[in-house]
């Protein structure tokens, strides 16, 4: 009997996902073990192995169409076997309370939360239902789309005058004289970049000689074209712009003197011992949120609670975006055990193998662009921690010290806070409380 392959939930808040890539085809054969697709989860790309062995008989669901976890994708049986010819629907959700249906093409219809805080998919989207929602196309005939191919158009700028507004070869022809096409200065590769491109070479203006249209004229236009966002990227401006429009931001911004703490990191990296600039700042972080428990709490906008761990959020920025993996219990870590998961967990954002759970219940996030050469700047909230600390980079400033100019290593650092939570009072006393520590270089000596 065939065997489903199934979506998978790979974590606590995972409901939906998309393949990207399928590395079988249909009829090849699977061995248990083997890698059938990628997915693309919120913010990262996790490979899916096979559970089964025989011959991959059957996808329904493919590429860059996004579907409930638990979704039957695939079936896996014996060579020759015949797997259904639809699969089954998702497992139904008991005692369901309610159903939102959800207007936009291309979106999923969920049910509300269930008795026991689950959520369940009520049906999938498929790609002839996403199809039929899109804006209809005039109907253009096979040697007239040829024509207009040929040609570097548009056929839908064309007007039809065939059955039913039918573009005919005719209708493209009389469309070409009224736009003088013959007229028009193109080059050879320009005009093949706009053939392989889809770009209407009558919507350009040339930059050539005699305004002849240009290969950098069709790669100008092609740059202007929309193009789709990444899941990733639609998930940042989401939860980014659900921060700004729910949580009422406010910014504090102190300036650390980094001069005997960048002596004591030189010290320690001659004795063997390397240490990050940030290595330093998360641990003073996780020691000012234990002496500060309302840095590390949370709210509905009804009550407020204390996280009790420190769930320490450290934003790493990708190619295609920025995620934030999430340390654990950050307040039981020492030093050098915050350092290597620190690396640990950037590492696998680099290489997009984070899991769901990694990059999720954060209780408070640090973004560090100091090597970005960047004085100062301040940071977003991520939606139910209460406040984001933004590291900028260290500079050689004069500065005033015991009463005398001196040059010192400064740097400046933005704490985003949640006013629901916390008042200036306490956001100022946290951010002073993080540069005190990392101007005390007696205690890093007993920390190392």
């Amino acid at each position: 009997m065939a065997d489903a392959v199934i979506f998978p939930k790979l974590g606590q808040t995972m409901e939906e996902g998309a393949i990207v890539k399928w590395l079988k085809n249909e009829g090849d054969p699977v061995a248990r073990g083997d890698i059938l697709f990628e997915i693309e989860t919120d913010k990262a790309n996790l490979e899916v192995e096979s559970f089964f062995e025989g011959v991959l008989l059957k996808i329904y669901i493919r590429e860059n169409i996004t579907v409930p976890v638990n979704t039957v994708v695939a079936y896996v049986g014996a060579k020759g076997e015949q797997a259904p010819a639809q699969p089954p629907a998702p497992p139904a959700v008991e005692k369901a309370v309610k159903v939102e249906k959800v207007e936009e093409a291309g979106k999923i219809e969920k049910t509300e939360k269930a008795e026991g805080g689950l959520t369940q998919p009520k049906a999938i989207e498929t790609q002839s239902s996403a199809i039929s929602l899109q804006p209809s196309k005039k109907p253009v005939s096979p040697r007239a789309r040829a024509l207009a191919h040929e040609k570097a158009i548009n056929a839908q700028s064309v007007t039809g005058t065939g059955p039913n507004g039918r573009v005919t070869t005719k209708d493209v022809e009389a469309y070409l004289v009224s736009k003088n096409y013959d007229a028009l200065r193109i080059t050879p590769a320009a005009k093949r970049m706009a053939q392989l491109e889809k770009i209407d070479i009558l919507t350009l203006a040339g930059s050539g000689d005699k305004g002849r249209v240009m290969v950098e004229d069709v790669a100008r236009a092609k740059r202007c074209h929309p193009v789709a966002m990444s899941r990733m990227r639609q998930v940042i401006a989401r939860r980014l712009t659900e921060s700004k429009q729910s949580i009422p931001h406010f910014y504090v911004t102190v300036t650390a003197d980094l001069t005997d703490l960048l002596k004591f990191r030189a010290e320690l990296k001659a004795a063997g011992l390397s240490y990050s600039v940030n290595d330093f700042v998360l641990q003073a972080v996780v020691l000012s949120l234990e002496e500060f428990p309302a840095m590390n709490s949370a709210t509905d906008g009804l009550s407020t609670w204390w996280r009790g761990d420190v769930s320490l959020g450290v934003a790493v920025s990708l190619d295609n975006g920025l995620v934030v993996p999430v340390i654990r219990a950050a307040q039981r870590l020492t030093l050098a055990e915050l350092a290597a998961q620190t690396r640990k967990l950037s590492e696998k954002a680099r290489a997009g193998k984070l899991t769901p759970d990694e990059m999720t219940g954060g209780s408070f996030t640090v973004s560090n662009m100091g090597m970005l050469n960047v004085d100062a700047f301040s940071a977003i909230i991520n939606p139910g921690e209460a406040g984001i600390l933004a590291v900028a980079s260290a500079r050689e400033t004069p500065c005033v010290k015991n009463g005398e100019v001196k040059i010192r290593s400064l740097m400046s650092m933005t704490l985003s806070a949640d006013h629901r939570i916390v008042d200036g009072a306490t956001a100022a006393a946290f951010a002073n409380a993080v540069r005190a520590k990392l101007e005390d270089t007696a205690l890093w000596r007993g920390l190392v």
